[in-house]
């Protein structure tokens, strides 16, 4: 083979391979939203989000994402409550998974999961959202089991009851 056409083939492949790379890693559009999380001494953060609504956006989520900036997190806010479980395939950086029981508490935190890892993780009994956040962010935030969720997208008995918040 002559040197020509092995770099004619080899720029050929790179080309191939970063249009596959941008095609098959291209997350789709997801609407915006938020969330505020108050902590059990009254503080609060607040953060944008993604919001998965439909089964094939809830399926994506923030598969194939690269960064998350600490802010931002992602909504799966369920219609009615459900026993839920996620893993983290084809997720290629930690997360702190959420997992909002229907009075908007935070019921169980799973810290850092890791990226790729296909065990399940699993809501402590029937919740009506979980929310993804920055892998180690609920611990440097001081988020606990415990704290409260309010969200215009998370199906919870305390929407009419959102407290004053004040921001740390």
């Amino acid at each position: 083979m002559s040197v020509k056409r092995l770099i004619y083939l080899s720029v050929l492949a790179l080309v191939l391979f970063l249009v596959f790379d941008g095609y098959v890693y291209s997350r789709p559009p997801f609407r915006m939203s938020n969330f505020t999380v108050v902590r059990q001494n009254g503080t609060s953060v607040l953060f944008k989000a993604e919001v998965a609504l439909s089964p094939s956006e809830q399926a994506y989520g923030l598969m194939f994402a690269k960064k998350l900036e600490t802010d931002t997190g992602m909504i799966f806010p369920f219609p009615e409550p459900k026993p839920a479980s996620f893993w983290m395939k084809n997720t290629f950086i930690p997360l702190d998974l959420l997992f909002i029981k229907t009075d908007g508490t935070i019921a169980k935190i799973v810290a850092s999961a890791r990226p790729k890892d296909e065990t399940p993780m699993s809501s402590p009994g029937l919740v009506t959202a979980v929310i993804e956040i920055n892998g180690g962010l609920s611990k440097k935030m001081g988020i606990r089991e415990g704290d409260k969720v309010f969200s215009p997208v998370i199906k919870t008995g305390n929407q009419a009851e959102v407290p004053a918040i004040r921001e740390e």
